[in-house]
């Protein structure tokens, strides 16, 4: 039998914190101070959501007869809220700003509306979509191809970690649609392999994520080889100010559509661990890894090489444990987060690639190991559980 919550000793318990001296409990990168207390947190009732009616169903849309048929084998019947505000104006030709939490159907608000313009189109036009993480644009690429299944539209993978030369083959076959990271797209250009003058369509995905990542440079570089003629659809959970200056240069009479509802973290249940060393952080999470509701854990560190060694500590000790970090090779993190999606790994340890914009089912955990370096980065990883419902749980270390 299960048990409903998770048990450590007293002494290890976050409340113990709340009347005590903390440690230093700075990220090891210099990040910001963060209060221990905010790893604390009692988890809120989901209020009683109003169902949601969308004003139209897929089969209104006007999709054609071959994209009409696949989306109709993905059961997709009612749109989600993004879904219902974006398809329709992005179908007519309008740039837009859509706003909305990760795991809202936000992939196929635009991925749909694409592939229905190039099927009714003049051939030789392009779309170029934009990802924070190789693991994000993996599942933009899946997603289009299972929607334009035998309808002759094709697309060209371009993300780190893989052999380039792969990727300069696929771009000279001239596909629709490019799905890539910022920094692969800029070195494909640089190569000549990618040819951006026939780019109609835009897509930037997870916008703020990619700015918090660094890529602005990148990003701003290649919009500015970009025809000035093309049509904008820009995905964000948050609009900085940092992301209303390049849409400001970027977008033409957008249509906002906000769905945006209150952040996943009030329903997780937060605690924290205390410990003296990183000897005893390993023996309490070996504890806590062997408690029969512990099936599905999500454990962050902060390195690749911690990243790393942590799983193969966990692996020698019998824990089923895979990692996802940078040094991995992408075939490698897609074989590694593929079995923990399917439940054939109890432990995923990762830096912060996995984070955020991954869709991650049933996670019954979240662990950091090593604290984020800002708060924003707290909230990313806890809300990789307590999805679609389900009750989270979230555990951070910290110095006695």
């Amino acid at each position: 039998m299960r048990r409903n919550s998770f048990s450590m000793p007293a002494s290890q318990r976050g409340k113990v914190f709340r009347n005590s001296k903390f440690g230093n409990n700075r990220s090891k990168r210099g990040g910001q101070y963060i209060d221990p207390a905010k790893y604390v947190n009692v988890a809120t009732p989901r209020a009683e959501e109003v169902p949601f009616e969308p004003q139209h169903r897929f089969s209104d849309f006007g999709f054609t007869s071959g994209l009409a048929r696949n989306v109709e084998a993905r059961k997709y019947i009612s749109p989600t809220p993004i879904q219902d505000g974006s398809i329709p104006p992005a179908l007519a030709g309008r740039d837009i700003i859509g706003l909305a939490n990760t795991g809202t159907g936000k992939t196929a608000a635009f991925v749909l509306p694409l592939i229905q313009r190039f099927v009714t189109s003049q051939p030789g036009q392009t779309a170029l979509i934009m990802a924070p993480t190789r693991e994000l644009a993996v599942q933009i690429d899946e997603e289009f191809r299972a929607f334009a299944s035998g309808l002759k539209l094709y697309s060209a993978l371009c993300v780190g970690g893989v052999n380039i030369a792969r990727q300069i083959q696929q771009l000279r076959r001239r596909p629709q649609v490019v799905i890539g990271t910022p920094g692969r797209l800029k070195d494909l250009y640089q190569q000549k392999a990618l040819d951006l003058s026939r780019v109609s369509y835009l897509v930037l995905d997870e916008a703020d994520r990619m700015l918090d990542m660094g890529f602005i440079r990148d990003i701003q570089y290649i919009l500015n080889l970009l025809p000035a003629k093309r049509q904008n659809l820009c995905f964000s959970a948050t609009i900085t100010p940092e992301i209303s200056r390049l849409l400001d240069g970027m977008l033409s009479e957008p249509v906002t559509i906000s769905v945006r509802t209150a952040e996943t973290s009030e329903h997780v249940a937060q605690d924290v661990i205390r410990a003296s060393s990183k000897d005893e952080k390993i023996a309490i999470l070996q504890n806590l890894l062997r408690q029969n509701d512990f099936d599905k854990v999500l454990v962050f560190g902060q390195t690749k090489w911690s990243v790393q060694r942590l799983a193969e500590q966990l692996t020698k000790q019998g824990f089923v444990a895979e990692a996802i970090h940078g040094n991995k090779s992408q075939p490698q993190r897609q074989r590694a987060l593929k079995a923990f999606k399917e439940g054939r790994v109890q432990v995923l340890v990762a830096t912060d690639v996995a984070a955020r914009g991954l869709d991650i089912p049933n996670v019954s955990h979240v662990i950091n190991f090593d604290q984020p370096t800002t708060y924003e980065d707290y909230i990313h990883r806890i809300g990789r559980t307590g999805r679609a419902g389900n009750r989270g749980h979230a555990l951070t270390f910290v110095s006695r």
